[in-house]
């Protein structure tokens, strides 16, 4: 491994850690630039398909309607693995969701654990994520003080 390879894993690592400190703050709009123009986002709950969106608009209405119901949400990153070719990537990474909200007067926490398989690209000497496929792949739900 070169230090250019080094880099761009740094780099990958970096980009997918600033989407998640985004989302956690709620601040959309600065997320969703971390995604080229016309990226996909597909998320999967038990194998089945729940949301597909295309283009930073459609992500950026998407991800403000989600999180606006949550007062806190925390996002936890964990294992990643990369594959990169020149000025794109790929990559599979782990990711443990907090969602603590208002259900019914009642505080509930979610939490989620997913698993993100990334497809990046390069643009203007910076890596974006082209494709994001979220699986769900359990969720638990309990009671809060």
């Amino acid at each position: 491994m070169d230090i250019k390879e080094l880099a761009d894993r740094a780099s990958l690592k970096e980009l997918v850690d600033a989407v998640s400190i985004l989302a956690d703050k709620k601040d959309v709009h600065s997320e969703v630039l971390l995604f080229s123009e016309n990226a996909i986002s597909e998320t999967f709950v038990g194998g089945v398909s729940v949301l597909k969106l295309k283009g930073r608009k459609e992500m950026a209405e998407a991800f403000g309607n989600f999180l606006k119901d949550f007062e806190t949400v925390y996002h936890l990153n964990g294992q990643q693995t990369v594959s990169i070719n020149g000025d794109n990537a790929n990559g599979t990474s782990y990711c443990q969701i907090t969602l603590i909200g208002n259900e019914n007067g009642r505080k509930i926490k979610t939490t989620i654990g997913a698993i993100y398989q990334d497809d990046y690209v390069r643009e203007n000497n910076r890596w974006l994520i082209a494709k994001r496929i979220g699986n769900f792949e359990w969720q638990e739900k309990r009671e809060v003080n």
